[in-house]
């Protein structure tokens, strides 16, 4: 039977969709900044495109993932897409697509390199804390540029084998020459870790120092420079919009929001949003049935953290849980901050399946 679309059961808001079959496989995943009128295109136009029309006829359902903003509903369709790699997306399926970080490599001496995140759901990505990246980065042409200025302004190098004698780049003022000891390794490390700080502070001290470059164009009457800086400064204060969907972690989260009768379980893997599942509760509206679902739950198995929205009896449910010779994991039930809009984000997907039961 084919799907029956109706329109007023979908938000006029950002987010994605999943498009799935009769055996609950995902065909394709999307994302707009209005959802409701972004899936009517797939059942109101005649479509002539041979790939949109078969994917249209075996849709069984939709799932919806709501998000608070469009750069949210980019970077989680990027990841689904390379999560689960559904046979109708063509692109952002490889690692090495979509939206990168730049980085700081683990070479003796670093380079800033661009970098892309391992979205493997079977594979724990365990790298460093002191790892500093700043992304990601929707447009690939400011990141590009943002790399060259700030491997200029450190004097870092940019060559993946170290030559034995500089080369042009050196001679032209964009290279420190640490390959022919122009510059002392010690020297050169303390660069490494001031670009490593303004990393750090996820580009904070990048758009102060921008700023005092497009001051100097202006005060040389540079003008043209210094528009252009001013235009790179604009485009890093929109990659800095906050987004809670592609964060920086190295450990793996659920995120739990109880309702009068239903638990929502967002999992969280190494900082990027993959999963929502909507679960009932054996005992609703009784206030401790959200403390008898993550001891239920969690039994066997668990993550380095649960967030919850409401917690009952803490020490309970943490004794239940904690196993002699296991390493500690987090019970949070948190009041503010970025787990807190997590925590929202839940109620927000909650409240809409809610009303679609």
């Amino acid at each position: 039977m084919p799907f029956l679309f109706k329109a007023a059961e979908y938000p006029s808001s950002p987010g994605c969709y999943l498009m799935k079959n009769e055996e609950g496989s995902i065909l394709y995943v999307g994302k707009s900044k209005n959802l409701r009128s972004r899936l009517r295109s797939y059942f109101t136009k005649n479509h002539t495109h041979r790939r949109i029309k078969q994917l249209v006829q075996e849709i069984a359902s939709i799932e919806v993932v709501l998000v608070n903003n469009e750069a949210e509903s980019l970077l989680l369709e990027n990841n689904l897409i390379k999560i689960h790699k559904p046979p109708f997306n063509r692109a952002l399926k490889k690692d090495n697509s979509g939206y990168a970080y730049l980085q700081l490599t683990a070479d003796e001496l670093p380079r800033l390199d661009v970098y892309y995140r391992n979205r493997s759901r079977h594979r724990k990505i365990a790298e460093p804390e002191e790892m500093h990246r700043l992304g990601p980065f929707k447009n690939a042409r400011f990141r590009d540029a943002l790399l060259e200025f700030v491997t200029e302004h450190y004097g870092l190098r940019t060559c993946k084998t170290m030559p034995k004698q500089v080369c042009l780049l050196y001679h032209i003022g964009k290279c420190s020459g640490v390959c022919e000891g122009k510059i002392s390794k010690q020297s050169y490390l303390n660069n490494v870790r001031q670009a490593s700080e303004l990393l750090a502070h996820r580009g904070k001290g990048l758009i102060e120092t921008l700023y005092d470059r497009m001051e100097t164009y202006a005060s040389k009457m540079e003008f043209e420079k210094a528009q252009q800086m001013l235009i790179s400064i604009r485009n890093l204060e929109q990659a800095a919009d906050k987004q809670i969907v592609d964060r920086e972690a190295v450990i793996d989260q659920d995120v739990i929001y109880f309702g009068s009768s239903h638990a929502l379980v967002a999992k969280v893997q190494a900082g990027m949003l993959s999963d929502f599942q909507m679960f009932e509760l054996e005992k609703p509206n009784d206030a401790a049935a959200g403390d008898q679902f993550m001891i239920t739950r969690y039994a066997e198995a668990k993550p380095d953290e649960i967030i919850a929205s409401r917690i009952c009896d803490r020490k309970k449910v943490y004794a239940s849980l904690k196993k002699r010779g296991e390493k500690q994991f987090i019970l949070t039930e948190p009041k503010r901050g970025l787990k807190y809009d997590l925590l929202q984000l839940c109620k927000n997907n909650y409240e809409y399946r809610f009303n679609r039961l």
